[in-house]
């Protein structure tokens, strides 16, 4: 109990705590989907495109870089979903190209007389630097992307199982596909600040990999992705807090640890 009081002293740290209840099941819900869809690498792509989102912001003198963010971040995730249902050539080499090219770009910008500095906390995030009006940004993203699933779920589970049979039975795929695409890149690019450039996209598959590995059915699917997702996050958060270390990588190793006990038990049931 003590602990609890000594983390709840501190507005931050309470604006921490909702933050994290309120992405890592965001992440958790669409990261099964992800891995589903075996979209790992897709993923990984958008959120490393955040640093060229944040540069063209900069560049073009945008006073709330978040903006910039979603914006970028929507349209970088159509280009990709479009590269990978129209290509001929190897998907995953364009995407790694488009990928590389943007951080390469965003770098640039950013480095400009020696600035990057400014920007280096994107690369892990930092959560404890959420405020208020961020806190209920998240809350209402994570309300229209609850109603989002709750209305497609079924469509996204067709499409996701077999894109041909649903396209027969009248289903949008090509929308559904781009509808779902454009709320992952709106939850990544809000998150990332919080999170971080290069582990975000482990949030986003870790927790529902460690599910796939105990889960007998659809729905231990996401409630184990879920509860992997917050208790990761929540066990991050205080531990990051009392050790002094990042929290957003402290979150991605506990979240680490779970997926390869439930790896090493899920072969030995």
């Amino acid at each position: 109990m003590a602990v609890f009081q000594t983390l709840f002293t501190y507005d931050f740290m309470r604006l921490a705590f909702l933050a994290i209840l309120i992405i890592t099941p965001l992440f958790g819900i669409l990261g099964t989907m992800v891995v589903s869809d075996k979209m790992a690498y897709f993923s990984d792509a958008l959120g490393h495109s955040a640093l060229c989102g944040m540069a063209v912001g900069v560049l073009f003198g945008v006073a709330n870089t978040t903006v910039s963010l979603m914006i970028f971040g929507v349209l970088f995730a159509l280009l990709l979903n479009l590269i990978r249902s129209k290509s001929p050539a190897s998907t995953d080499t364009i995407i790694s190209v488009l990928s590389s090219s943007c951080i390469a770009v965003g770098l640039i910008i950013l480095s400009r007389n020696g600035n990057f500095s400014k920007y280096s906390s994107l690369l892990i995030g930092d959560v404890l630097s959420i405020t208020r009006g961020e806190v209920i940004g998240l809350f209402l993203i994570f309300l229209a992307t609850l109603v989002f699933w709750i209305l497609c779920f079924n469509q996204l589970q067709a499409v996701s199982l077999h894109p041909v049979l649903a396209k027969s039975r009248g289903f949008r795929v090509a929308v559904i596909e781009n509808l779902f695409t454009a709320v992952i890149a709106l939850v990544v690019m809000l998150s990332i600040k919080w999170i971080g450039i290069l582990i975000i996209n482990a949030l986003l598959i870790l927790p529902p990999a460690a599910s796939r590995n105990i889960s007998e059915n659809v729905r231990e699917y996401h409630l184990f992705a879920v509860i992997f997702s917050v208790f990761s996050g929540l066990l991050g958060l205080v531990i990051s807090y009392f050790a002094n270390v990042a929290t957003g990588p402290t979150i991605i190793v506990i979240a680490a640890v779970i997926f390869f006990a439930t790896y090493i038990f899920g072969r030995n049931r």
